[in-house]
């Protein structure tokens, strides 16, 4: 077996002898390493008020340019993105290739995840050999303080700098100008971040979404679960002993 199906992810074919270029001027990350070379990079379009609307992998093999997206932001991804091309030669279209991924020794043809050594690999093929979903994603996320798209990451909500992308290989600070860069920049060299993404312990339960509170007034939000961890988009100030969400009873992360 060659890793596991990722069935809610889809591929976008960028086709055209302005994709780079194009690319570069919209997304938060360096594309340029990928003119030279195969390769994947991770990055994020925003709102030109910085704010979060699809996270994908760029990837380049050979003459191909690929995105590897969460099936639900691909459609919206697409109208954005063909709203920008204006006179560009760029032409997007759905690929009918198959996501995979797993840890341990990567197929011919796979990539390491940009984002973090304990992501494993991804491939893009027929998906031929590959089993089904069975890898504790959630849990390896949780550990290393990992967003995911539509859950941590929430579109016209997050910011970048609060939801770790900076730390994650999703934005580059020299690349120049892109959509919702202005903001990103003040964010990142002109305020110190109150809020974002953090790690706690949690007793119980709560839906994903669910309020957290301190002493009744917000805290925070709640995400993804595993393991007696959780994350969370907290106030920092307020990450203290006597958090709740529902019926669930959350700690600072020790």
């Amino acid at each position: 077996m060659s890793g596991e199906l990722a069935p809610d992810r889809r591929v976008l074919a960028l086709t055209g002898k302005d994709v780079a270029a194009f690319l570069q001027g919209l997304v938060s990350n360096d594309i340029r390493p990928l003119e030279k070379a195969d390769g994947v990079v991770w990055a994020a379009l925003l709102t030109p008020q910085g704010k979060y609307l699809a996270d994908f992998f760029v990837v380049r093999r050979g003459a191909d340019w690929l995105l590897d997206i969460a099936a639900g932001l691909a459609e919206p991804t697409i109208r954005r993105l063909m709203m920008y091309r204006l006179r560009a030669d760029v032409q997007i279209a759905p690929l009918d290739l198959v996501v995979t991924r797993g840890l341990g020794p990567a197929p011919a043809g796979a990539m390491a995840d940009p984002r973090h050594p304990a992501l494993g690999w991804r491939n893009w093929g027929s998906g031929e050999g590959a089993g089904a979903p069975s890898i504790g994603w959630d849990a390896i996320r949780v550990a290393h303080l990992i967003p995911e798209s539509g859950v941590e990451l929430v579109p016209d909500d997050s910011y970048l700098l609060e939801t770790g992308f900076e730390r994650l290989n999703g934005v580059d600070f020299r690349k120049g100008c892109y959509v919702g860069q202005e903001v990103t920049a003040r964010m990142k060299h002109k305020t110190e971040l109150r809020k974002g993404l953090t790690r706690l312990r949690i007793e119980g339960a709560a839906t994903v979404g669910s309020e957290i509170t301190l002493d009744g007034k917000p805290a925070g939000t709640l995400f993804t679960q595993s393991g007696g961890r959780a994350l969370a988009h907290m106030r920092f100030d307020r990450i203290l002993p006597g958090l709740v969400a529902g019926d669930a009873r959350l700690f600072p992360d020790e």
